[in-house]
């Protein structure tokens, strides 16, 4: 038993008045004698004692009374902590990912869950919630409830420990607070563990919402895997985390279109294929129809009319097969000598090749990395007879490895770097390691550890590395040096790099990872891109550059879709954005690890534990009525008792 008031309890030691007034009995019996006194004095005697007992049992009934009084004001409580004079603080984390759309025993785990906090919380209690996209600092059910209910789901989600360390920093520094953390969610399983150390300053309670089944059918991917000159073939990925399923009609639309429907077996993975026309503008839609997860039903894409990438080759010697490389259906190809080059045509240029010039002026330098600087690709090709000295000054400018003297030497180019993005995509259908090598007769060696490889020779010295946008071939490659122009890998080689050099979207991004495109345009000063979607405008990240502007995007846009990006009214190109699919396998984590931690699957059932922790009864009420019930016994005492 505990007091509001202890020091009340010092008033206990009044009652030694009433003891000691009993014990002297300041009131005295006198004498009094009469002739025949002996049937009197055993009166006297019998009188004498009843009023002995009367008078303890009065006293023993006015102390209790007193000290029941006394205690009453004192307000006795118990309970299972000193929790009296302590504040409560409640944080609360609502998890509203997409993984919460599960169906559970009644409905939406988390439309479920938000009508628990409706109906549990009291009104007038202060709490503090947090969810993936936004808090509320000492708030109430009153004061929230219209935002809980319009509660939409995020595909940016916080991971388990964010959200604890987020949910801690909401707590405040008191000490004589009692500090409680509600976690509501469905303990997905995520790339991260969900790490508890042990806290004495607040208590966590996990509240852990489970689907009736974790069955769950998605969109998975989309991807084009063969093109020709008609038509492309497009194939959609469905994947599903539990047992089998048969013939999931899957469909295609283009601006709500429907163009082909297919059906599909899934289990684990399954695909299908459909085919477009090429070279026309799409703004597609995969969408199937499942009842678990409704975000993953549908995956947007849309095809662009290319755009054409500006080439330009600086050459004195023979450079041909630059021009059968870069076709006209994909390339502006343009072609000058070293001595009629006009600088003003690095303005319009995506890719710049040095072709074994023999001579670098610091003029055509400059120029160089002042292009490369503004977001430009440049390659470079040495030639047998050029100057080493401005060769090295070329590449000390790009903060790149110089030419040592060049050897007249035979080497073998013998490895080839499959992870490099020139050769990552679809290059290659499996490593080759014994194809037709190719050969240089004079190179100059070069020690980069700076730059990464891309191919290298037979003794691991760099034949071509990349550097940022600088591409450094350390041979000349024409005829009568190499025949490295020979092999089919001189295609894929050069097309890949003028392919990076202006990074145009794909066929769709995720929303919330990091994306980056380029749009070939001209703007104006001070003018800007923007994402369009029916009344949603976003102006994103973007830099300008001579001649193309770098989209950059991560958690915007928020909403799935295929957007417009416009310059002011005119339509660029779309750009379509989806839902992160990394919550569509339903694997939950094993919540049975944690220890001393409260966990429940019911909101309602943790409340209740905190309240009845916390829980504190008051005990004066008692004490009153005991006083009561003393005070009607000394009445009865002094009225009955002979």
């Amino acid at each position: 038993m505990q007091f509001k008031y202890p020091e009340l309890l010092y008033a206990l030691f009044l009652l030694l008045i009433p003891i000691i007034v009993h014990l002297f009995q300041l009131r005295k019996f006198q004498k009094e004698y009469f002739t025949n006194v002996a049937v009197l004095k055993k009166i006297q005697l019998q009188t004498r004692k009843s009023a002995t007992i009367k008078k303890w049992l009065t006293l023993l009934t006015r102390l209790l009374l007193l000290a029941a009084i006394i205690i009453a004001f004192t307000q006795p409580f118990t309970s299972k902590t000193d929790t009296f004079n302590a504040k409560k603080e409640t944080v609360i984390y609502l998890d509203n990912s997409f993984s919460m759309q599960a169906k559970g025993d009644k409905g939406e785990l988390l439309k479920r869950a938000i009508q628990d906090l409706i109906e549990t919380i009291p009104e007038t209690e202060t709490f503090s919630l947090i969810t993936n996209t936004d808090s509320y600092k000492n708030t109430s059910i009153k004061a929230i409830k219209n935002e809980l209910l319009q509660l939409e789901y995020s595909s940016n989600q916080l991971t388990y420990n964010a959200a604890l360390l987020k949910a801690k920093q909401s707590l405040s520094n008191q000490t004589n607070t009692i500090k409680n953390i509600i976690f509501i969610s469905d303990f997905q399983q995520k790339n991260t563990d969900f790490n508890i150390t042990p806290d004495s300053t607040s208590t966590l309670n996990l509240v852990n919402l489970k689907p009736v089944n974790n069955t769950n059918i998605t969109v998975d991917s989309v991807y084009v895997s063969k093109q020709d000159a008609n038509n492309l073939e497009l194939t959609v990925v469905l994947k599903n985390n539990d047992s089998a399923v048969s013939n999931i009609p899957v469909s295609l639309y283009n601006n709500d279109n429907l163009l082909s429907k297919a059906s599909v077996d899934v289990n684990g993975q399954g695909t299908t294929v459909f085919s477009l026309p090429n070279n026309q503008i799409i703004k597609g839609k995969i969408s199937i129809d499942d009842t678990q997860l409704q975000f993953d039903n549908t995956l947007y894409f849309n095809i662009n009319t290319p755009s054409k990438i500006n080439v330009l080759a600086i050459s004195d010697s023979n450079a041909d097969y630059l021009n059968r490389i870069f076709t006209e259906d994909e390339f502006n190809y343009t072609y000058t000598k070293s001595n009629a080059l006009d600088y003003s045509l690095f303005d319009a240029q995506n890719l710049v090749i040095i072709n074994e010039i023999e001579a670098l002026p610091i003029s055509l330098t400059t120029a160089l990395k002042a292009f490369s600087d503004k977001g430009g690709a440049v390659v470079f090709i040495p030639s047998d007879q050029g100057n080493l000295k401005d060769y090295n000054t070329f590449l000390q400018r790009f903060n790149t490895t110089p030419f040592n003297p060049i050897l007249t030497s035979q080497k073998r180019i013998t490895t080839i770097n499959y992870s490099h993005p020139l050769y990552a995509n679809g290059v290659f259908e499996k490593r080759v390691d014994n194809f037709q090598y190719p050969k240089v007769e004079r190179y100059f060696p070069q020690n980069n550890l700076q730059a990464s490889s891309i191919l290298q020779f037979e003794d691991n010295k760099l034949f071509l590395s990349q550097k940022g946008n600088l591409f450094v071939f350390s041979a000349p490659i024409n005829d009568t040096n190499s025949n490295f122009k020979n092999i089919n890998l001189i295609v894929p080689t050069f097309y890949n790099i003028a392919k990076q050099s202006l990074n145009t979207a794909t066929l769709y991004y995720a929303i919330g990872q990091n994306n980056n495109y380029d749009v070939a345009i001209n703007l104006q000063q001070d003018a800007v891109l923007t994402l369009v979607k029916g009344d949603s405008k976003i102006i994103p990240e973007q830099n300008y550059f001579n001649n193309k502007v770098v989209i950059k995007t991560s958690d915007l846009p928020e909403q799935a879709g295929i957007y417009d990006l416009k310059n002011k009214t005119e339509i660029i190109q779309n750009v379509s954005y989806n839902y992160d699919r990394s919550e569509s396998d339903l694997t939950y984590l094993n919540l049975d690890n944690y220890k001393h931690i409260t966990i429940s699957d019911s909101i309602a059932n943790i409340f209740d534990t905190i309240n009845n922790d916390t829980k504190v009864n008051e005990l004066w009420k008692w004490f009153v009525i005991l006083a009561l019930g003393l005070l009607i016994l000394e009445m009865l005492i002094l009225k009955y008792f002979k």
